[in-house]
């Protein structure tokens, strides 16, 4: 069963920064909503990073969980998911407007906290 926690949750993550990169930096970009300037510039690349992290974490977990499956067993791994899961949840709160980030960012608290309580 933890196993299973393990992909899903690293696995909720990648998908999460790949959609919201095609949401909120692709489809605005093609869209063209935002107008080219300082504050344009600042949206895309906090959007573009935020989702970039959320794929590269999510796509090391998922190689630790393959390689190296009993290293998430262990607390320091389930603090260093905690506290990442934690501060995305922080950023979405801080600086994006509009409910799905924080509700795929809660999802992903929720599927850690289940990984350490499987535990």
């Amino acid at each position: 069963m933890r196993r299973i926690l393990v992909h899903v949750a690293f696995s909720w993550l990648v998908m999460a920064g790949a959609l919201h990169f095609a949401i909120d930096v692709v489809a605005q970009f093609m869209r063209g909503e935002r107008d080219a300037g300082s504050a344009a510039t600042l949206y895309y690349g906090l959007h573009s990073t935020y989702a970039l992290g959320l794929v590269l974490f999510g796509a090391f977990g998922l190689l630790v969980a393959r390689q190296a499956p009993a290293l998430l067993n262990q607390w320091p791994a389930l603090l260093l998911c905690a506290l990442a899961a934690a501060g995305w949840l922080g950023l979405t709160f801080l600086f994006f407007e509009y409910r799905p980030p924080k509700i795929l960012m809660g999802v992903f608290a929720i599927l850690v906290l289940c990984m350490a309580l499987a535990r």
